[in-house]
C-alpha cells in the first residue's frame, strides 16, 4: 500500500476524477462512482479482487437500509400525491403562516421528525410537501427544500439518539442526557442559518422547479375533494410516532419493549403507513386492487435511478475506508498542536470529507480523538462531542449518500447541488463550531 501522504494525494485525486467524469465528460454518476471507485483502489496497490469485494461490500450496506426507506416512502408520497393530501396540507401551511412564514413551518416540523428519525426516512417523508409548496407558491424549490433538508441533516449529525453521536458520547464519555439537550440547542441555531437564512438567499439566486416526476398528470388529484388536513397530517406523523415510541421504549424498558422496538423499527413503521396510505387515500377514495396495485409499483420506478447512484457512493465509500486514508488524516491532524475543539472539528471533518459519511466520520473521529482529550482540564466531554459532531457534518459532496438524495428528489444537476445543499452544510458546520467556541470561551 502506497504511504499516508500518497494515500490522500490519491483520493484527491479520485474526488477530481469524479468530479471530472460528471462534470466534463457528463458520463452517468453511477458509472463515474464505479469507474472511479475501481481507479482509486488500483492505485493504491489493493489486490483486484479485493477493490471489487469492497465496492460490493459498500454497495449493498448503503442501499440495505435506504433501499427500504425510500421504496416505503415512494409508495406513501405517491398515493399522498394522488388524493391531493400534500396540496391541502400546503395550502393550510401557506394560509396559516403565509409564503414567506411557510419555510419557517417545514423547518420546525422537520426539526421536530428528526429529533427521533434517520435522516433519509424523515426526508422521503416530507419532500412532497415541499414539492407541494413550491408547486403553490411559484418560489423555487429551495425555498421549502433546503428548509427541511436542513433540518433533518443537523439533528442526525448532533442529536442522540442518532447512531453517530449516541457512539460519540460513549466513546468520550459524556453524559447522554447532557448530550441529548446540548446537540438539540446548537442544532437550532444551525438549522435556522442554514435553511432559512441562506435557503431564502440561494433560492432567489437558483430557481429549481418542481421535479417533473412530482409534477406528472399522473400525481395530479383523483377529482375527488382532497383529503381532510388533519389525516394528511395523521399520516404523514404516523411513522414518527411509532419510531418515537420504540425510542422511548428502548430507554425504558418494560413488558412492552419488544413490540414497541418492532413496531417502531423504520421499516415496520413505514410498512404500517404505507398501507394505511393505500386505504385511506387509495381504497377509501373508490380505487379498486388494480388501481391501487398499478399506483404502487408506478411508484417504484422513478427510484431506480436514484438507488443506483446511492449505491454507487456506497461502493467508493468503501473503497476509501478499505485504502486505510481516513485513520491516517484523522491521526496526522491528532498530531498537531490546535485547540482540543478545533481538533476533534477537524478530525471528523477530515474524515466527513475523505470517505462521505457522517456517521462513520463522527464514530471514528470519536475513536481517534477520545484517548487523546481524556480527562483534559477545563472541556467536558460534552462540549467536545459537539465541536467533532460539528466537524461530522461538514461538506457534503460527490462520495456522501445524502448528497445525492437531495440530488434526485430536487432534480437538480450537480454543480447546482454543490451550490445549495454542499454550501448549506458548510455555512451549518461553521455556525456550529462558532457557537461551541464561544460557549467554550464564556464558560471555562
Amino acid at each position: 500500500m502506497p504511504s499516508g501522504n500518497d494515500l490522500l494525494l490519491l483520493t484527491l485525486g479520485a474526488i477530481a476524477l469524479l468530479l471530472f467524469l460528471i462534470l466534463v465528460t457528463r458520463l452517468h454518476a453511477f458509472l463515474a462512482l464505479l469507474l472511479t471507485s475501481m481507479t482509486f483502489g488500483l492505485a493504491c496497490r489493493m489486490e483486484p479482487v479485493k477493490v471489487l469485494k469492497s465496492m460490493q461490500n459498500g454497495f449493498g450496506e448503503a442501499l440495505g437500509f435506504i433501499a427500504v426507506v425510500v421504496a416505503l416512502g415512494a409508495m406513501i408520497g405517491r398515493f399522498l400525491e394522488h388524493s391531493g393530501g400534500g396540496r391541502a396540507l400546503a395550502e393550510a401551511l401557506l394560509s396559516r403562516f403565509g409564503r414567506e412564514r411557510a419555510a419557517w413551518a417545514v423547518l420546525l416540523s422537520a426539526f421536530l421528525i428528526g429529533l427521533p428519525i434517520f435522516f433519509e426516512v424523515g426526508f422521503i417523508i416530507l419532500v412532497p410537501i415541499a414539492w407541494s409548496l413550491a408547486r403553490e407558491s411559484k418560489k423555487s424549490l429551495l425555498f421549502y427544500g433546503l428548509p427541511i433538508a436542513c433540518a433533518l441533516t443537523v439533528t442526525h449529525a448532533m442529536v442522540p439518539p442518532h447512531p453517530a453521536p449516541a457512539a460519540a458520547a460513549a466513546l468520550l464519555g459524556a453524559d447522554i442526557g447532557k448530550a441529548i439537550l446540548y446537540g438539540a440547542m446548537v442544532s437550532i441555531p444551525m438549522a435556522i442559518s442554514g435553511g432559512i437564512f441562506y435557503g431564502k438567499w440561494i433560492s432567489s439566486r437558483l430557481f429549481i422547479p418542481v421535479p417533473a416526476r412530482a409534477t406528472d398528470e399522473s400525481h395530479a388529484s383523483d377529482g375527488m375533494p382532497p383529503p381532510h388536513v388533519g389525516l394528511v397530517v395523521l399520516l404523514v406523523t404516523l411513522p414518527v410516532v411509532l419510531i418515537f415510541a420504540a425510542t422511548a421504549a428502548g430507554a425504558n424498558k418494560s413488558a412492552f419493549t419488544p413490540a414497541l422496538l418492532f413496531l417502531g423499527h423504520p421499516f415496520t413503521a413505514l410498512t404500517i403507513t404505507a398501507l394505511a396510505s393505500m386505504w385511506v387515500f387509495g381504497f377509501h377514495r373508490g380505487m379498486d386492487r388494480n388501481a391501487v396495485g398499478k399506483m404502487t409499483t408506478e411508484s417504484l420506478a422513478p427510484i431506480g435511478t436514484l438507488l443506483a447512484i446511492m449505491g454507487g457512493g456506497g461502493a467508493f465509500k468503501q473503497v476509501i475506508v478499505d485504502s486505510g486514508v481516513g485513520p491516517y488524516a484523522g491521526q496526522l491532524l491528532a498530531s498537531s498542536s490546535i485547540s482540543p475543539l478545533l481538533l476533534a472539528y477537524a478530525v471528523a471533518a477530515a474524515m466527513r470529507i475523505a470517505q462521505g459519511s457522517a456517521t462513520v466520520a463522527i464514530i471514528t473521529a470519536a475513536g481517534i480523538v477520545a484517548p487523546l482529550v481524556k480527562d483534559l482540564p477545563g472541556y467536558t466531554p460534552e462540549m467536545i462531542l459537539l465541536a467533532l459532531c460539528c466537524g461530522g457534518t461538514v461538506l457534503s459532496h460527490v462520495n456522501d449518500a445524502g448528497f445525492w438524495l437531495v440530488n434526485e428528489s430536487f432534480g437538480m444537476t450537480v454543480p447546482q447541488t454543490l451550490r445549495s445543499w454542499t454550501v448549506m452544510k458548510v455555512i451549518t458546520s461553521f455556525v456550529g463550531i462558532a457557537i461551541v467556541m464561544a460557549a467554550q470561551a464564556i464558560l471555562r
